[in-house]
């Protein structure tokens, strides 16, 4: 009798630490609710960031958005009688979207997180802050780098007899589709990161297909730079190769640590068979 209720306490004992790492199992509605909230909280995020967008909409649209165009000499114009109007909300509303980048991400992570397990759930907090740490890099570099140069590559071509008056909505949808494309490009390293964990994507694929990757990004530049300037090309190219090489260490770097997990869970596992019962 006391010998069968130790075993059971045993049992009881192990099983438990299972039933902690256990992912919570919810019901096909729990999951539509679990969504629906999140939506609506990262609806509510986007919100307040456009609100404090609106509160500084003077310095974004003055010293931030408008800086390249002016330091590089070039007039805008609106051709819309309700140009300017629709443009500060667009302004208003893309950068809430920005602003409100992290507090997305984390709703994202909040909604995923019961179906995952505890050592999943402790790197998925880490991907959460490079992520937002990697687009806010990719916005800063073209805001800071490839704008200034493209602005005053179009400022300087061509002949002086044709004065270049741009459309300030022209200009903001440029301006838009640099900075947007510029910091998802910058999320390669944490894209490879989240598919070297389940397996999708290994270091010896991405060394294999190394001169492709030159390539695609050699075209990717120059889609993204409408420019024909090749310095810019080579400018935006530049950082695309460092993530990729970034990447192929942090993938070969995953690989390294299951590598050391495999063997140790082997090692215990043949310990616990090799232990008399």
């Amino acid at each position: 009798m006391d010998t069968q209720t130790v075993s059971q306490e045993q049992s009881a004992t192990t099983e438990e630490p299972q039933r902690t790492n256990e992912p919570a199992e919810m019901s096909f509605l729990e999951h539509l609710e679990e969504l629906r909230r999140r939506l609506f909280y990262a609806l509510g995020g986007i919100a307040v960031g456009s609100v404090i967008a609106g509160i500084f909409i003077n310095f974004i649209i003055e010293d931030l958005l408008l800086r390249p165009a002016l330091a590089a000499h070039l007039k805008l114009q609106n051709f819309r009688p309700f140009g300017q109007p629709f443009l500060y909300f667009k302004v208003i509303f893309i950068a809430g979207i920005i602003i409100a980048f992290p507090f997305v991400l984390y709703q994202l992570w909040k909604f995923i997180a019961p179906g995952l397990y505890e050592h999943e759930r402790r790197w998925v907090r880490s991907v959460t802050t490079a992520t937002s740490f990697c687009f806010f890099a990719g916005v800063a570099f073209a805001y800071l780098v490839l704008l200034p140069g493209m602005m005053n590559f179009a400022a300087s071509f061509g002949t002086e007899k044709i004065a270049n008056i741009i459309d300030i909505n022209e200009y903001f949808g440029f301006v838009t589709l640099l900075i947007l494309a510029s910091g998802i490009i910058f999320e390669l390293p944490v894209v490879s990161f989240i598919l070297a964990r389940i397996g999708l994507l290994t270091s010896e694929f991405m060394r294999r297909y190394r001169r492709h990757s030159i390539v695609a990004i050699l075209i990717l530049a120059a889609v993204l730079t409408p420019t024909p300037d090749p310095i810019n090309q080579v400018i935006f190219a530049i950082p695309l190769f460092a993530l990729y090489e970034l990447s192929i260490w942090i993938v070969r770097l995953i690989e390294r640590r299951n590598a050391v997990g495999a063997v140790a869970q082997q090692a215990t596992q043949q310990s616990e068979t090799d232990t008399p019962s």
